[in-house]
């Protein structure tokens, strides 16, 4: 088995295999491509978790 990508946070880049510390890295992702979309990949959950919480917070 191939070894996954992930996303190094202290190194700002794609990395394959566990290369970082684990709280220092994000994944893992199916492909390189995938782990340098990691930060916009987070950024869209924490979007989606937010519009769900002020939906359930106005009953909604």
């Amino acid at each position: 088995m191939a070894e996954r990508w992930y996303y190094s946070l202290k190194r700002n880049r794609a990395e394959r295999g566990r290369l970082s510390w684990f709280g220092d890295r994000m994944g893992p992702y199916p492909d390189q491509a995938t782990a340098e979309r990691a930060l916009e990949i987070a950024r869209a959950r924490n979007e989606q978790a937010d519009r769900a919480d002020r939906n359930w917070s106005e009953g909604n």
